[in-house]
């Protein structure tokens, strides 16, 4: 456990974060009254995810002594989006029941309203079970992704501060 010390700390902190991010969508309105918008909107997490991976990458390079491979900050991030997978269906329970309980209703009925969909194919999509499984595989594939690239930027060989 000792050894993913870093990468849980920081799987747990970007569940945090998610969580404080959808508390701000309902209270700007993207879950009810500007959930047109909310597709848009929702985007912009990128930027918080990135800074918490850099974040997190820069941790674990420290903890390595200031110098890592690029493949040690991908596993360390690979770690860190497992993590998140794994805790994604609390965060959507939590969300779906507790922060926006009335998000699905409201995007079934703004999805059947501007003819995106037929209610049945809204319900079939807009619901627990598929949102649950859609962040499992998009934190991992996410998160692998955001890994690669950021373990680029943060690699660092020992003999000099040049990149590894």
């Amino acid at each position: 456990m000792k050894k993913i010390a870093i990468e849980l700390k920081w799987g747990i902190i970007f569940f945090a974060i998610m969580l404080l991010w959808v508390v701000f969508e309902k209270m700007i309105g993207l879950h009810d009254e500007r959930i047109d918008r909310h597709h848009i909107l929702t985007n912009f997490f990128a930027i918080p995810a990135i800074i918490i991976y850099v974040l997190a990458l820069l941790d674990k390079r420290k903890s390595l002594g200031g110098v890592m491979s690029w493949s040690q900050g991908f596993v360390s991030g690979l770690i860190i989006a497992l993590i998140v997978s794994l805790l994604s269906p609390l965060g959507q329970y939590l969300t779906h029941s507790y922060l926006s309980p009335h998000y699905f209703s409201n995007i079934i009925a703004y999805t059947v309203e501007q003819g995106q969909l037929s209610r049945e194919q809204a319900e079939a999509y807009f619901n627990l079970r598929s949102y649950i499984q859609q962040s499992m595989v998009g934190s991992l594939i996410m998160g692998a992704v955001t890994a690669a690239i950021i373990a680029f930027f943060t690699r660092k060989k020992a003999d000099d501060n040049t990149y590894a």
